[in-house]
């Protein structure tokens, strides 16, 4: 053994070959050699040259649907990513919290500097007060602890953002079909009720097609089985349009469903089964839409929460478990597109057997916010009620949305018509003549019209193209169409005549000419040259104005009173 103790690692592997421990054990001295050299059998592959391979990461974005995968792997309650501690510049890393002992909230541990004098300053002063009652492990109530989520989870729901963005792109591309599309085509198995997300604001932008015409087709199919007598598992399509508070309140809910089931039938659903309008953040609808889910779930259905990134399922869902019995959801919000990178089982929200999944937000190439950064994003993003900017304008003016879109009168049989811009208030605009378009676009663009932020980022967009439409309409009194950019917003033109327009945006950037939504119009107009809400300050001004009023007539104007002296 001291032999043993100067050799070095190479050497000491073949100081230890099985030749070497067989002559041992052979020896005559050692009778037992079990005690001599109780050695375990990876001994020798410790010493290989060869490094250990390391443990592959789950990169995928199949969440824990899957009942079977998901007990080999836990998966983030926030986003649905599979968790690992090994590479903080992975994926779903995470850090393990400390283990507390369970009396660190009694406060035994602290000792009292000094003991108090047997004739306290407050005794002197005649003052008695009474020895607080000390706390029993019956009175102490051990919260819930909350559950562990990603690195990446923690950052949105703390700062609004995520720390490292490249790190996602490690991540594959949600193929729904290939994931989803088998469990929603199949004619057997359990019942599958499909939550279709849209967002109010954005419909055609977040509207789902490939999903829709997926899921009509097999309400076609598997509805002719069940007619013949054979399997046929036909899906439940429920049509939920989220964010609703954003749209303004003069606009009739019967009037904004009836144009919603007319969007939903040129967008792929043939079938619908029910139709609710929703806000998760004013609780509006959410009952209604948790009593109808329930009843067509069943005991063990599926339900499926499909959408658009940031089209706002994971609020959603977690308005939906706090009004089943007050149960907690802990799915990741943030207005950052994407914030679901798997698909997450909730389970306990309905009663029985049934399961709510909430799946990665399906991404649109054809919506202008992919394109823009975080900043930019925030700048686009609507998150109050839309205010309308109306402008009248005539043949030859343009109006600049930021630096994302612009619109061109270019032809009208008519002396003016009215433009609506429907979009988010931190958005400036900028109209004026079309001859001065170009260089609006070379001065302006990344500087006072922005996003995009800074003069670098308009190349990098895209290349900036023309699309030419031509509208017509029958009243001055309200608008009736709207040209709509998938992800920003849209122009509703107002004329009692015809007209023809071109739009200007990015190449990529779908843009829809639809019936209008909201046929409302602002009662100031909008000036010439740029401005960032003149609706919005006017009408302060007034309501300042009127509020000036009734304060001087509660305190009496002097001057009236020196008129009544005279």
């Amino acid at each position: 053994m001291l032999i043993a103790r100067k050799l070095s690692a190479s050497n000491l592997k073949s100081f230890l070959s099985p030749r070497f421990i067989y002559h041992l054990s052979s020896s005559p001295t050692c009778s037992n050699p079990s005690i001599l050299f109780p050695l375990p059998s990876t001994l020798f592959c410790s010493f290989s040259s060869k490094p250990t391979p390391p443990q592959a990461l789950n990169l995928s974005r199949d969440g824990n649907f899957d009942e079977t995968t998901s007990r080999l792997s836990h998966v983030c309650p926030g986003c649905g990513v599979h968790m690992q501690d090994s590479n903080p510049k992975h994926p779903g890393f995470f850090i393990k919290p400390s283990k507390k002992d369970s009396s660190y909230r009694r406060l035994t541990h602290l000792v009292p500097v000094d003991d108090e004098s047997e004739c306290s300053e407050f005794l002197k002063r005649g003052l008695v007060i009474e020895p607080e009652k000390e706390k029993t492990e019956e009175d102490v109530i051990e919260k819930p602890q909350k559950p562990t989520v990603c690195s990446r989870c923690h950052s949105l729901r703390h700062y609004g953002k995520v720390k490292d963005p490249s790190v996602e792109n490690l991540l594959p591309d949600f193929d729904f079909k290939h994931t989803l599309g088998g469990r929603l085509v199949s004619t057997t198995g359990t019942r599958s009720v499909v939550l279709i997300v849209v967002d109010a604001a954005d419909f055609d932008g977040s509207f789902p097609k490939k999903v829709a015409n997926l899921v009509s087709a097999s309400i076609e199919n598997n509805s002719a089985a069940w007619k013949q007598g054979k399997s046929g598992n036909v899906p439940r399509v429920v049509l939920v349009v989220t964010k609703t508070d954003l749209l303004p309140s003069s606009l009739s809910p019967t009037t904004f469903e009836r144009w919603v089931r007319q969007r939903a039938r040129e967008g792929g659903i043939n079938k619908i089964t029910s139709l609710h309008m929703v806000s998760a953040i004013k609780d509006w609808g959410i009952k209604n839409l948790v009593e109808d889910v329930i009843e067509l779930a069943g005991a063990r259905g599926n339900v499926w929460a499909i959408g658009a990134q940031n089209a706002g399922k994971s609020t959603l869902i977690n308005s939906i478990g706090k009004h089943v019995g007050g149960k907690v959801t802990h799915l990741t919000e943030a207005p950052v597109p994407g914030t679901t990178l798997g698909i997450i089982r909730v389970e306990g929200i309905f009663p029985e057997q049934a399961k709510l999944f909430d799946t990665p937000g399906l991404l649109n190439p054809h919506q202008i916010t992919t394109r823009l950064t975080r900043e930019e994003q925030k700048l686009v993003h609507i998150s109050k009620e839309l205010k309308p900017r109306t402008y009248r304008i005539k043949v030859g003016h343009t109006i600049h949305v930021a630096g994302l879109m612009r619109l061109d009168v270019d032809e009208t049989n008519v002396d003016t018509i009215y433009v609506t811009v429907w979009a988010s208030p931190y958005l400036p605009l900028h109209m004026g003549k079309t001859e001065n378009a170009t260089k609006i676009r070379e001065d302006h663009f990344g500087i006072q019209l922005q996003p995009p932020i800074g003069k670098d980022r308009v190349a990098e967009l895209g290349k900036w193209v023309r699309k030419e439409f031509r509208v017509c309409g029958t009243s001055w009194d309200s608008s009736c169409v709207d040209a709509a950019a998938a992800g920003l917003g849209w122009f509703s033109i107002g004329l009692k005549g015809e007209a023809v327009l071109s739009i200007w945006t990015y190449e990529g950037v779908e843009i829809v000419l639809r019936s209008s939504v909201i046929p409302d119009r602002a009662n100031f107009f909008e000036d010439a040259g740029f401005t960032v809400s003149k609706i919005v300050s006017k009408a302060d001004q007034a309501a300042n104005k009127q509020l000036g009023q009734s304060e001087k007539k509660k305190k009496g104007d002097p001057k009236v009173h020196m008129l009544a002296k005279t």
